[in-house]
Formats: structure tokens, sequence, C-alpha cells
């Protein structure tokens, strides 16, 4: 058949056309996450860490490379594996991670996201170390609870003499030892917390594993624990924080995986549990046989000298819960930025850019809360401070956690059918997004006790007002805020059944306050105007006409060339 009689003759000239990929955003990876985000930044240099500039822009290079973002897939595609014996019967209780799991520890620990303040303490100590946690956070986020609970159980470890001498030095060590071995033989070590058991979950008082004592040596209180632990994260930590109940009550306790003459001690893992998210970490239920443990504090004592852990793990799950958003908003803001639809760009949309912004204002006031708590934590002498923490953590983390899940939703429908794929961080982020809200004490028991603080210690709530009140005059919608809060704080009628909104208000007072002082204006009013109204959008998208939405979202992309 010759070219004029063939009914297609020119067919061939089209065959490769569909491979020809158009109006796709190039990926998101090989930029400074650091020198990307324009708040970031701004409130680097606010909150005391202008002398760390360096080590941040450096980690901001290495968070966002390309490298460092695949491990991130890679430890969530290869779940860890419990093997609770050997090929000859003994048991073992190990648990296997993919070597990606493993690097993303190594970068942790030896950048000190575990020990970095207690290691260097100083002016900033604690919000550089908050700065980098959360450019960490955002590659992947399920390793982190091994980190954060390191770091948490400093304090907590203080209190037994014989404890510090034997782990503190290797708690602190700049690096990562993931090995199956006893920790006499490891110069770095993990450490995990098991507190919750089947009947009591939140409420560890009805725990009911038994600590029998051993013996007596100095500092060395040794006892040995008999029960189960529901939930056990990363359960190849080195040694764990347990409560128990000893003859004086419920205690803590510091229990090590191996015994010190280096026989496997007898915490032994039952089964892995099978989570939604966070899956690069491994999360257990075990049996206590006559473990041995070291007592940490006085017996009877055991909320009390374990609270200090537990606020500080709240306080990463703060950090952790701002990092998802960031990462939710800049994937949004990167796909929108390249992708054209029904003839301009998406983020030159005006609906498409009243979501961005509100998504963005959002992460915005949640990392200005997190990192005014890291000053905090910076001025440990400072009574006024402590109270502020006191109070402070517990109100954001219910907030900024509780937020998460619906802002990372939102982040994914912006991005499409594509935000949708496996392949893509968004389902990652969605299915991540509960677990800060959700471990560590949930929304009521976050509520509870902001009840508890503001009742035991009316000081803390006076120090969140003093620190709030700030920022009064310099937007009309803020003191209108502050009035109707104020009022209703006096009321103490029917608080525990209202303690949700007034700790919502709270944290929306904190952060109203926060944005205000802060270097941005635009953000400030756009807040100010969208969440402390009477008339409040339920839905992301909802921001009144006049916000200047263009130079919000311009402020928060990433530039990555197409």
């Amino acid at each position: 058949m010759n070219e004029e009689t063939h009914p297609y003759p020119k067919a061939a000239e089209y065959l490769a056309v569909t491979h020809e990929v158009q109006n796709q955003p190039p990926p998101l990876q090989n930029y400074n996450t650091f020198l990307a985000d324009t708040a970031l930044r701004e409130m680097s240099t606010r909150f005391g860490t202008h002398r760390h500039e360096d080590d941040l822009i450096a980690y901001g290079e290495l968070t966002g490379r390309a490298d460092m973002i695949d491990l991130g897939f890679q430890a969530n595609e290869h779940k860890p594996v419990l093997y609770t014996h050997d090929r000859y019967g003994h048991r073992v209780d190990l648990v296997k991670f993919h070597p990606a799991y493993h690097e993303l520890m190594k970068t942790a620990l030896e950048h000190g996201l575990h020990s970095s303040p207690w290691m260097h303490p100083g002016p900033g100590a604690h919000v550089k170390r908050a700065i980098k946690y959360y450019l960490h956070m955002q590659v992947e986020a399920a390793h982190g609870c091994p980190v954060t609970m390191t770091f948490a159980a400093l304090p907590t470890l203080m209190q037994n003499e014989y404890v510090v001498k034997e782990w503190l030095p290797k708690v602190l060590a700049p690096e990562y030892d993931g090995r199956n071995v006893p920790f006499t033989e490891k110069s770095a070590v993990t450490l995990g917390m098991a507190m919750t058991e089947k009947q009591g979950g939140s409420d560890v008082r009805a725990n009911t594993t038994r600590a029998f004592p051993l013996y007596d040596r100095g500092a060395e209180h040794a006892y040995e624990l008999v029960g189960h632990k529901y939930f056990v994260s990363a359960p190849m930590s080195d040694a764990f924080l347990v409560l128990a109940q000893a003859p004086g009550g419920l205690t803590c306790f510091l229990l090590p995986r191996w015994r010190p003459d280096g026989t496997k001690n007898p915490l032994q893992i039952q089964r892995l549990k099978n989570k939604m998210g966070n899956v690069a970490n491994a999360s257990s239920e075990t049996e206590l046989r006559g473990a041995l443990a070291w007592r940490v504090g006085d017996e009877g004592r055991g909320v009390r000298t374990i609270i200090e852990m537990v606020s500080l793990t709240r306080f990463d799950c703060m950090i952790g819960s701002s990092a998802g958003m960031r990462q939710a908003v800049v994937q949004a803001l990167h796909h929108s930025a390249h992708r054209s639809a029904f003839g301009a760009r998406l983020s030159e949309q005006p609906l498409m850019q009243n979501v961005l912004a509100d998504l963005v204002l959002e992460s915005e006031a949640a990392l200005a809360y997190t990192l005014r708590m890291a000053q905090a934590l910076d001025h440990q002498d400072d009574p006024g401070e402590q109270r502020l923490l006191r109070l402070g953590t517990a109100i954001g983390k219910y907030w900024i956690c509780k937020r998460t899940p619906g802002h990372a939703y939102e982040a994914m429908e912006c991005i499409g059918g594509s935000g949708l794929m496996e392949d893509c961080i968004m389902p990652r982020l969605l299915r991540e997004s509960p677990v800060n809200s959700i471990w560590e004490g949930s929304g009521n028991v976050q509520c509870l006790d902001v009840l508890r603080a503001t009742q035991k210690e009316p000081e803390t709530l006076q120090a969140f007002l003093d620190e709030v009140g700030q920022a009064e005059g310099e937007h009309p919608e803020f003191d209108a805020f502050m009035n109707r809060l104020e009022h209703d704080l006096e009321n103490t009628e029917d608080m525990q059944y209202r303690a949700r909104n007034l700790t919502e208000r709270l944290a929306l007072a904190m952060q109203a306050s926060l944005l205000l002082r802060g270097s941005c204006p635009i953000v400030a009013d756009a807040f100010c105007r969208s969440r402390l109204s009477t008339h409040v959008g339920l839905n992301y998208g909802n921001l009144p006409t006049g916000i200047d939405c263009a130079t919000i979202i311009q402020r928060a992309t990433p530039m990555v060339n197409a």
C-alpha cells in the first residue's frame, strides 16, 4: 500500500506524543529547606539562634537533598519485622529495620537531635535543636520517636546517681549504634518509654505491673518487674523508662534490654502493632517476666518522676506536627506554582490562593508557637518562663497536633489525584498526622491537664496571659477576642465541659499574639481576621476579602526551577 492509499498517512509522526510530559512540577528536592522557609529564617533570628545560622543552613541543605528524601520513602516501604526466636529456638526478641531507617537514625543522632541542648546549653540551644528537628522531621517522622524519647529522658535519669554514672555518657553521645548487643558493649544508646497497659491507657495509675525489690547497693536500687506493657514504641531501644507498682506505690524505673552481665533481660515482645501510620518505627506489646530494672526517683512518686520526660515528649510532638504542616503545605505550594489549569497557574487563581494562603497561616502559626516554647526551655532558671512552658506545652500539644490531620488532607486535595498516590509523600503525611495528637496524651488528656494547671497553679495562666497580652492594641480583632476569652475564663461553671473550647481559644490567642509581634504584618492581619472573628469558616479557604494572599503564598513557596 503506497502513501497515497494509506488511510492514516501521518500516524507515525504522533506515535511518541503521549510520552512528552507537560504541565507537571519538577521533583521537590535538592533545595535548602532552611533558606527556602522565610518564616523559619525570620523566627530563627527572633528566637535567638542567629549565631547558629551557618549550622542551620547546612542542615537545611542536608534535609533537602534527594538522597535524604529517598531514605524516608525507603524506610516506610519496608516495615520493621519481628523475630521472637532464632533458628535454634532461643528467645531473641529482635526487630529488624531497613537500612534506610538506620541511616536516618544515624543522621539524627550524629547531629545531636537527641542531646545537643544538654551537651551544649546556652542561649538559643533548645531553639536551634527544635529548628533542626523541624527540618529533619520533614524528611521522615516515624524514626523520630526514639530520638525524642532519648532527648526527653535526661531530666528523669538525673534522679538516680547509679543510672547517671552508667548511662548518661552513652545517652548523650553524638553517635548511633543500632546493633543488638548489651549496652555495656556500646558507646552510644537510645532510650524508650513504656507506660501504658491494656486496662489503663492514659490512666497509668491503673497499671498492674508489679516491681519486686531485688537489692540495694548504694544508688543502685534494683527490682524485678512482672507484668505487661501494651504500647512500647521503638522496642530495640537499649533501655526504657517504665512505670510499675512497687511496695510504696506507682514508681518509675529504667529497664534495660540486656542485663549488665550480658544476658538477655526478659522483656519479651509479643507482637508488633499493625499501625495505620508511623510504620517505619516499630511499636510493640511486651511481657515483663522478672525483668531487671533500676528505680528512678522515690517509690510511689512515679508520675512526678517521669512527668518532665512526658512534657518534653509532648513538646517534640509540637515540633513534629509543625514539621508535618510545613511539608504538607510546601508540597501543595510547589505543585500549584508549577501546575496550570483553566488557562492559569493554580497558585494565581483566586480560590486556590485562598486555600493555599490559609494553609500557610496555619503552618506559620504552629511554628511560631513551637519555637516560643523552645525559647522558654532555654530559660530554665526563669520561673516565669517555666510557668509559661508548663501551661503552654499542654495547650500547644493539643492544638497544633489536633490541627495537623485536616491540614494534611487539604494540602493533599490541592495536589489532586497525584497527591493520593503512594509515590507521593502526601499519603505518608496524612497517615502520620494523627499520631502526635493521640500519643503522649490525647486531646481530652491535654485539655484536662490545662484545667489542672490553671486550677492548681493559677500563676501558670497568668504567665500565659501576660505573654499573650504583649500584643494588646496591635489589632482590633485580637483585642475583642481577648476580652471575650478573659470573660469566659472567669466563669468557673462547667469548666471541664468547656475545656476544649477554652484550650483552643488560648492556643489561638498565643498564635495571634506571636504573629502580631513578628516581622510580617500581612500574615498577622490575615491570621487575626480569619481565626479570631466571630464569623470563622469551618474549612480552609475561608479567608475574608482583602487578604494579600499572593504575598503570603510567595514568602512560603520554595523556589525550585523546572
